[in-house]
């Protein structure tokens, strides 16, 4: 099991990087729970250093108070070979520039530095389509993360690498836009079905639908052969480091590259917390497929639309 923290934006400023340090006798913990016994990060101040310690934990009760409160006991012995749990620290989603290149690699160098430093195993970051794919169909340009990985390896960190198909922008956390690839998006304007559509015909270009995945809608390839293309080139420019930098890879499906509708957009306004979200299945070939399954059981009536008293 591994802990991932996520952050949209950078967490070190370069010239305030000899300035981190905490007051004496602080210290914070970081408790996450699991099916086995509970275990705790606990990061100290410069001075004390860092260790993942098990056992009974104690954490101050604020910056005058005197008074310790007990939070964990486990029965593990308090050895250098216990149970740990390996933590990757998510980089920001603009680690790579909308030209290609690693974005401010002095603060990335100092970044990286200061985690190895506090016994983090590695990093996370989103492999965008719309930057590498964004010249046209079959055209990579992996440069900016082939620097990215050598960083990373040059510090002896490892490496998640998230395949993001998806748009970057118009969601919580999103801090920059990086659109899908442009020929991708010159084929939804023709065909604008290509996108999940809400009830009111409202289209959403996050991600495109899953009704078209095995359809030749881009320019000869279904989306699902486009994936497969762009995974296979990413295997093919980085195939020395898999397995040894790049220990793991996650695939986006959807919006925020999680398997579901885009049923809250927040960037038009059509959707605000806490509103419940809306099925996003009416393009026509969600609808057609729905029709399908309707007949196939009988049910013509069923395949008209979704249900009217639901999203």
């Amino acid at each position: 099991m591994a802990l991932t923290l996520r952050s949209s934006t950078s967490f070190i400023n370069l010239k305030d990087s000899k300035s981190l340090k905490a007051p004496d006798g602080i210290s914070s913990t970081i408790s996450f729970a699991q099916m086995m016994p509970s275990c705790s990060l606990r990061v100290k101040n410069s001075t004390q250093g860092a260790q993942l310690s098990s056992g009974n934990i104690f954490t101050l009760e604020g910056n005058k108070s005197n008074k310790w409160e007990k939070v964990s006991e486990i029965s593990i012995p308090q050895t250098s070979n216990g149970p740990k749990v390996p933590v990757f620290v998510m980089l920001p989603l603009d680690t790579i520039t909308l030209g290609g290149k690693l974005n401010r690699p002095r603060a990335l160098n100092a970044s990286l530095m200061a985690l190895k430093s506090a016994g983090v195993e590695g990093v996370m970051v989103d492999v965008w389509w719309g930057l590498v794919e964004k010249d046209g169909p079959l055209i990579y340009n992996w440069e900016g993360y082939a620097d990215l990985v050598q960083t990373v390896k040059k510090h002896c960190l490892k490496l998640q690498a998230v395949m993001s198909f998806h748009q970057c922008g118009g969601n919580v956390g999103d801090s920059c836009s990086i659109p899908l690839p442009p020929w991708v998006l010159e084929e939804i304007s023709k065909n604008p079905d290509l996108v999940y559509t809400d009830r009111s015909g409202r289209r959403n270009p996050e991600y495109i639908s899953l009704g078209s995945d095995s359809l030749q809608v881009l320019r000869g390839r279904t989306p699902i052969q486009v994936y497969a293309d762009y995974m296979r080139s990413f295997s093919n420019r980085f195939k020395d480091y898999l397995g040894d930098v790049i220990v793991e890879i996650q695939v986006g499906m959807g919006p925020c590259g999680e398997l579901r509708y885009p049923a809250y957009p927040e960037s038009n306004g059509t959707w605000s917390f806490p509103g419940i979200g809306e099925f996003q299945c009416y393009d026509k070939y969600m609808i057609a497929s729905l029709k399908a399954s309707a007949e196939a059981i009988s049910k013509k009536d069923w395949g008209l639309g979704g249900p009217h008293d639901a999203g």
